[in-house]
């Protein structure tokens, strides 16, 4: 036990030297015309020195925050208008959606052809299957990149048995408990398995969760972009790699507002009941539209 605490104090400590080192050698990883560069990308990106820059900055942060709770709260609004345009941008691909399928089903049905060409000049030209498993692509669109906007909104169906029978000041323990407990390691998980999953279907040779630093580097000699393009049918869609990328910019942003969610549980635990919601910037339908908004 006393060795496992010791690692963790070691690699915070480690984490300032660590984050330093990355920003004054950016061309050790930015340079993307050296493979080594991408192979260290591959290998920090998932690693334990770079989940202790990430948990490092959320404790400095923390900190700060509780020093200076106005430096907090913008912080909470700042992560939370992140979460919040990103998601109204990405819902709107509910509505392309919805229109494309129409298009595909006026193509097939009535003008009874086999492609469907969009563009000018050079036209963008498909089979429709391809446009009809494309559509998978907006719902994960919609799926990962506006679940934090739904959770700023109230929108995620919440199982509140206990929850909701207790105060004020028990509600924000729970959420910041929760959001330590839960959101933090999900979306750490989530990261270190998408993270992998992407690069295998990115470049080759393909590199492991298990390799060293060593190993890639020496992979690198041998690498070669080779970027995901076979679809599940012969003229369906080919840009799976893209929901790969999806993956890991769902798990970026639940652990950014994992971070927003437990600084506003703190702030309002310690303003007390009538700072609940201060500064939140939810949607409304407009007035007598009250019972509609959220679910809980």
């Amino acid at each position: 036990m006393l060795d496992a605490i010791l690692w963790v104090f070691q690699n915070i400590a480690m984490a300032f030297y660590n984050l330093g080192y990355a920003i004054s050698h950016p061309q050790l990883w930015l340079d993307w015309s050296d493979k080594q560069a991408i192979m260290r990308v591959v290998y920090y990106g998932g690693s334990v020195e770079f989940f202790f820059v990430a948990f490092t900055i959320f404790l400095v942060l923390t900190g700060i925050g509780i020093w200076k709770n106005s430096f907090m709260w913008g912080l909470v609004r700042g992560l939370e208008g992140f979460a919040n345009t990103v998601g109204r941008f990405a819902a709107w691909a509910g509505l392309i959606m919805v229109i494309q399928q129409i298009i595909i089903v006026f193509i097939q049905r009535i003008f009874a052809r086999p492609d469907l060409v969009i563009g000018f000049g050079i036209p963008l030209q498909f089979d429709v299957s391809w446009y009809s498993e494309e559509l998978k692509l907006y719902n994960a669109l919609i799926v990962t990149l506006c679940a934090t906007y739904t959770f700023v909104q109230g929108g995620h169906v919440r199982v509140d048995l206990i929850y909701s029978a207790v105060g004020h000041s028990a509600k924000r323990v729970i959420d910041m408990v929760g959001s330590l407990i839960f959101m933090m390691p999900m979306a750490v998980l989530t990261w270190m398995y998408g993270w992998y999953f992407m690069w295998r279907h990115l470049i080759v040779p393909n590199p492991s969760a298990s390799d060293t630093l060593d190993r890639l580097l020496m992979k690198s000699r041998a690498l070669r972009w080779n970027v995901e393009t076979i679809g599940f049918s012969p003229n369906g869609f080919n840009g799976y790699f893209l929901f790969k990328v999806l993956l890991i910019s769902f798990a970026g942003m639940v652990f950014l507002h994992a971070m927003a969610f437990f600084w506003r549980s703190y702030l309002e635990f310690k303003e007390g009941p009538e700072s609940a919601n201060k500064y939140l910037d939810k949607d409304t339908l407009g007035a007598g539209e009250e019972a509609y908004e959220g679910t809980h």
